[in-house]
């Protein structure tokens, strides 16, 4: 018989996980006849709290995980660099300034417990709906926070990613060179992508287009892109630009319009999302807007620390995200 987790005993205790194991660390304040509740129930189920708890109730953090179910193809970029890439360097640098490790945890399959991981916290970005991450984690009682709303846990701390606010950037810059916009989004449902796609569609009808999208699997990368991508362009010949927020995504409809001989930008007009290598390299490069990763990845630390107990400072608002023009999307004349 395998033995109880703090799953286990919180359902049996009809808590959260999280205060399991404040009862255990006394780092929050959990309601005495909770606590005595708790640890009878734990006696009686021979639940043992591991050194994740007995470390927590010394004093201070010692690491924390930085985690994400996205897919190396659409996550990573060019010699790597990509989006999650750059978040974890600005993490790491925030953790460290505080005298914190971090450790960078890669997706997790079906199998891959990682059950020798001691955090004692973990951030994780862009949640999906339902994401393991999350349980993988909760199960384990760990503190955890997203960079991005985690989408049917609005009981989970988060830095906002202003995905909405990115959306309309985007389209607005497109529509001003008239005509038809379509849109492609990922496939699994991620908060960043509810937000676009709820932003596309209102921002069709104010428009008065017909809204075009379709949602590619972020398994299939550059080549599931490109396929979509030349699908689309092939049935709808009148389109002139794409909103494509996944910069992998947009690689891929780069090589779709170079294979159905639409040029960019004379002929079709493309933006993306994360202003990274792959936008910044591609041929013609690709407007994107920054979304100061840099700050997001600090004020996500800091939040964790502060769930944690640890001192730190006030976790602050990144600026809103701004537009960074480049060939993909010019328009006539300019």
């Amino acid at each position: 018989m395998s033995k109880p987790t703090i799953a286990d005993l919180a359902k049996a205790a009809g808590v959260s996980p999280t205060t399991v194991s404040h009862a255990f660390s006394g780092r929050r304040y959990v309601d005495p006849e909770t606590r005595k509740r708790i640890e009878a129930l734990a006696e009686t189920m021979g639940y043992r709290p591991n050194h994740r708890a007995r470390r927590l109730r010394t004093g201070g953090a010692g690491s924390i995980a930085l985690v994400s179910s996205m897919p190396f193809a659409v996550a990573a970029g060019p010699s790597r660099l990509g989006f999650l890439m750059e978040i974890a360097a600005a993490a790491a640098v925030a953790a460290f300034s505080r005298d914190i490790a971090l450790c960078l945890v890669p997706p997790l399959g079906p199998r891959d417990r990682l059950d020798a991981l001691e955090v004692d916290g973990a951030i994780v970005v862009e949640p999906e709906r339902n994401d393991p991450v999350l349980d993988f984690f909760s199960d384990r009682g760990v503190e955890v926070v997203s960079i991005g709303r985690a989408p049917g846990r609005d009981d989970l701390p988060f830095v906002d990613l202003q995905s909405g606010t990115t959306a309309r950037l985007l389209l607005d810059h497109l529509f001003a060179g008239g005509g038809q916009i379509g849109l492609m989004t990922g496939l699994q449902r991620r908060n960043s992508y509810l937000e676009v796609e709820a932003a596309y569609a209102a921002f069709a009808a104010e428009a008065g287009f017909a809204p075009l999208a379709v949602r590619v699997d972020e398994r299939g990368g550059e080549q599931a892109a490109a396929a979509a991508a030349e699908t689309l362009l092939r049935e709808t010949p009148a389109l002139s630009a794409l909103c494509v927020p996944v910069d992998a995504f947009a690689a891929g409809t780069l090589e779709a319009a170079r294979a159905v001989g639409r040029r960019v930008p004379e002929d079709l007009r493309l933006a993306t999302r994360y202003d990274g290598m792959r936008a910044k390299l591609a041929k013609p490069p690709l407007t994107a807007v920054d979304l100061h990763l840099d700050q997001v990845a600090a004020a996500a630390v800091d939040l964790l620390l502060a769930r944690l107990g640890q001192p730190c400072p006030e976790p602050s608002l990144p600026p809103p995200p701004s537009l960074v023009l480049r060939a993909s999307s010019a328009q006539a004349g300019t």
